[in-house]
């Protein structure tokens, strides 16, 4: 092992747990909350099972405002609600609502897309089988998009990581900010670099396994 690595063994494992700490977080945001909002705006936009203006309008508004934000503005502009929310603005727990906003908003158009590309033959199969609006979502549109579904988390993941890396402004931490503090400011160049590779390494993991799994359930 480099020396360097060794030397900075402690802060590099801490800067993972706090990158894993906050993309994990923000999975879980895209997914309990991701995926609801951007099944609504599947159900209730115009023409669909569920077709209603002002459900539509509200939820495709905050989407599209939400993923306007340059990320950087958009953790400045949420330090007042973080720290109404969980009490500060600083630290990788504090992170986590800006990223698991961005998340919330960056999935859900994602699911929007995946479920528009399901067939509508298989709605209107389900629908001549008496199936209820729940039953479609789930045991058919659900079912046809879960390959685009999970494309969609991977490619979002890997966004997350991205993200991740503006994080220490606010005091998240990561790999990303332990690159930049230890490595860029202090001119460890080759610290820098093996950050960067760990970065990269992560990121080939994350799309294989999400493109593997995605070839998986794709039975068409």
């Amino acid at each position: 092992m480099p020396e360097v690595l060794i030397l900075y063994q402690t802060e590099i494992w801490q800067s993972i747990v706090e990158t894993f700490i906050m993309v994990g977080i923000s999975i879980l945001a895209a997914v309990f909350i991701g995926l609801p909002i951007g099944t609504l705006l599947f159900l209730t936009r115009k023409g669909s099972m569920m077709e209603n203006r002002p459900i539509f309008s509200t939820l495709n508004i905050f989407v599209n405002v939400v993923r306007s934000f340059p990320f950087l503005l958009l953790v400045v502009f949420l330090i007042p609600f973080t720290r109404w929310l969980i009490g500060t603005a600083m630290g990788t727990i504090a992170s986590t609502v800006p990223l698991s906003i961005i998340a919330i908003a960056y999935y859900s158009r994602l699911v929007e897309q995946a479920l528009l590309e399901v067939p509508k033959g298989v709605i209107e199969a389900a629908t001549a089988m008496g199936a209820s609006t729940f039953e479609i979502i789930y045991k058919f549109v659900f079912v046809e998009a879960r390959s685009g579904l999970v494309l969609g988390l991977t490619t979002s993941t890997i966004s997350f990581i991205s993200y991740s890396t503006i994080m220490g402004v606010v005091g998240g931490g990561g790999i990303g900010d332990f690159a930049i503090r230890y490595g860029y400011q202090r001119f460890e160049t080759e610290l820098m670099n093996y950050m960067i590779i760990i970065m990269i390494i992560l990121v080939t993991i994350i799309q294989f396994t999400g493109t593997t799994v995605s070839r998986m359930l794709d039975k068409r």
